[in-house]
């Protein structure tokens, strides 16, 4: 049987692939990543994101976080072969907006806005409220796993190492210049 620790340290390089090849994605085309059922407009980084590069043995770890901060400084990053480890996404759909941070080694939500509720003038209205609030956040979760999932596919197809590797290793250098 496998430790959950063993596991943990084993296979957290694939969720830190997500995050950097979601970056792309998001860069590059967003509605790929956003679920047609979902009825979901536009997702974009937020105000944080974390970069690891262990290569060298050294970790290195780089935090870029502030509204309207530039992520010029994680793209030189990707260029010396970091990964994205934890990223702040803000989703919108229509007038309702989700932010809120995934980090990459176990997937983790944390930080999670979601859009108002209707305000509870009752006490009827409380379980309603609840209802509403508990809706609001599975979309936030159900976001991240159509995201995943469209990462897995991308990940296990011949695809991957044919094109989509190359694309990405070509956004960084585009990204880096411009």
């Amino acid at each position: 049987m496998l430790d959950v620790s063993v596991a943990y340290n084993r296979y957290k390089f694939l969720g830190h692939e997500f995050l950097t090849w979601l970056w792309y994605m998001i860069e590059t085309d967003t509605q790929k990543l956003l679920d047609p059922k979902a009825e979901l407009d536009d997702m974009f980084i937020g105000n944080r994101i974390v970069l690891e590069n262990s290569s060298h043995n050294r970790d290195e770890m780089i935090t870029i976080k502030g509204d309207g901060a530039g992520l010029e400084e994680g793209v030189i990053a990707l260029q010396k072969g970091a990964k994205v480890t934890e990223i702040n996404l803000v989703v919108k759909a229509g007038e309702n907006e989700w932010r809120f941070n995934l980090k990459g080694e176990s997937l983790n939500i944390g930080g999670l806005k979601s859009p108002e509720t209707g305000r509870v003038e009752s006490v009827e209205d409380v379980e309603g409220a609840v209802l509403e609030k508990i809706y609001l956040y599975e979309k936030a979760v159900d976001l991240t796993n159509y995201a995943y999932q469209q990462f897995i596919k991308s990940r296990v197809s011949p695809e991957w190492e044919t094109s989509i590797v190359q694309n990405i290793s070509k956004w960084i250098q585009q990204a880096s210049k411009g």
